[in-house]
């Protein structure tokens, strides 16, 4: 694909699951791909796949390194990384603190690194891996739900702010995909994303049809917009059929 042809490319949470397809895509097409990870092990197996470089450590400090190791220049940046943080409203402090910064401002720090850069050139890409959940809503994950759709308000914003100025974003909004943070929700998983999981690959491929259009919205599953539809014409009609999904959890918990 010409638009990330030889392009520096950053994929943030890529020791894994969806960041380490989009890794593998992305090396596929012809870029140069830094993998970044908390788990350094899982990073250097990845990059070494792949043939890309990588930095291992949190990835709101990654920009910098990223830049230095691709000779100068992050053309497509990934903010994969995230955490599924369950519970209520009732969660610990300290678990709606890392949900905020892991899901939305590690998004905003990436952005404030990359965006000068990219607005002198004329050009960049960010990627925004958010949820169906950021466009929906998730039972039993307050913190998780709240977050994406912070991660989603923060991709809608950039993208209206600086698109006419050469910047593309992406968000990408899955449900149920086959990775340890599926395996990690539960019951609540087993009820709602497992019966329509899908591979990482399918989201590497649905982000990659998405650049070829030039399509801010990414839906790996397309019927999450018909819901998306129902919840912004009739609001009240969604959320009694989301609360009979709470209802059909808690019954069988």
């Amino acid at each position: 694909m010409e638009a990330v042809q030889d392009a520096g490319v950053v994929v943030t949470g890529a020791g894994g699951g969806i960041g380490a397809a989009l890794a593998r895509r992305f090396a596929a097409e012809g870029a140069r791909v830094v993998v970044n990870d908390l788990d350094a092990g899982r990073a250097r197996a990845v990059a070494e796949e792949i043939g890309g470089i990588a930095l291992p450590g949190d990835a709101a400090t990654v920009v910098e390194p990223a830049r230095e190791a691709l000779g100068g220049t992050v053309d497509v940046y990934c903010a994969n990384a995230g955490v599924g943080s369950g519970g209520s409203e009732a969660a610990a402090p300290e678990v709606w603190a890392q949900a905020w910064d892991v899901n939305v401002m590690a998004h905003v720090r990436a952005a404030q690194a990359l965006l000068p850069d990219w607005l002198e050139r004329g050009r960049g890409r960010f990627v925004s891996t958010v949820s169906a959940a950021g466009l929906l809503t998730m039972i039993g994950a307050a913190p998780y739900s709240v977050t994406k759709h912070g991660a989603y308000a923060f991709a809608e914003w950039l993208s209206l702010t600086y698109r006419h100025r050469g910047v593309s974003v992406h968000a990408i909004c899955p449900q149920g995909v086959r990775t340890d943070m599926l395996a990690a929700t539960g019951s609540a998983g087993d009820l709602v994303l497992k019966p329509t999981a899908i591979e990482p690959e399918d989201v590497a491929e649905a982000l990659f049809k998405g650049i070829a259009e030039d399509r801010f919205l990414i839906l790996p599953h397309p019927e999450v917009a018909r819901y998306y539809q129902l919840r912004a014409g009739d609001p009240d009609r969604w959320l009694t059929q989301m609360n009979h999904l709470q209802r059909t959890w808690e019954a069988n918990g």
